[in-house]
């Protein structure tokens, strides 16, 4: 089985510009992303799908290739990136098996996407995505709003919960790690359009960077686990 981890990075990030080759913990974001699916051990193959020549060359640095550059209007803001995965499927030679690491997700180990894709090489669905133990909940805190400024439970429960740990557990996604096939994706538009399993992981490592203040959590979060890793 020939089993195929793509990075898709885009050069025109606004929330954080230049996130994709911004140092995190020493090495360019896009580094983490690479090494984690190289030290899975179950990658024949790390593609990096980019618009961008900067983040190209820094890939191919830390051990990427990079056989195509992503045509511009795939690397729009608008652009849904299924429609880059699209491109990139088509773009190499056949394979089996589909693997997205985000850039986004920097604290992920090896470990993580190993087991997505053991996950899905079990069989009963088209997709494994991931997911972590949501830290509010729809039923309990948190609310919609009214026109006129009223808020109200955004999912009301059918029994009263005083609690949060009361209520049904719920899982917000994560972009740790995706696994498909080429043919889900050249056949559907969208992840949840098959059947899908989420591998839970720990909420220390599936923080996703959107954000500023994500990316000084992430530094912050990198620099504790190294400085425990030294004491270990």
């Amino acid at each position: 089985m020939k089993r195929y981890g793509f990075i898709f990075a885009r050069g025109g990030s606004k929330g954080v510009p230049g996130k994709n080759i911004r140092p995190l913990g020493g090495v360019p974001l896009i580094a983490h992303a690479i090494r984690a699916g190289r030290d899975s051990g179950l990658l024949d193959r790390i593609i990096v799908s980019t618009d961008d020549p900067k983040i190209a060359a820094v890939a191919e640095e830390y051990g990427a290739e990079v056989p195509f550059m992503r045509p511009a209007e795939l690397a729009l803001d608008d652009a849904p990136e299924w429609l880059a995965w699209r491109h990139a499927v088509e773009a190499v030679d056949d394979f089996d098996l589909f693997v997205s690491l985000p850039c986004t997700a920097p604290l992920r180990i090896a470990r993580d996407v190993r087991d997505c894709i053991e996950l899905f090489e079990r069989g009963g669905c088209d997709m494994v995505v991931t997911a972590r133990p949501a830290e509010r909940h729809p039923a309990f805190n948190m609310v919609t709003m009214s026109g006129d400024g009223y808020a109200a439970i955004a999912m009301p429960p059918s029994e009263r919960i005083n609690r949060r740990q009361d209520a049904p557990p719920i899982y917000d996604l994560t972009t740790v790690c995706y696994v498909t096939t080429p043919d889900f994706i050249r056949r559907h538009e969208g992840v949840f359009q098959g059947r899908v399993k989420a591998a839970i992981i720990p909420p220390e490592r599936a923080l996703d960077i959107d954000t500023e203040l994500d990316f000084a959590f992430a530094q912050f979060l990198m620099e504790r686990n190294q400085q425990k890793a030294s004491k270990d």
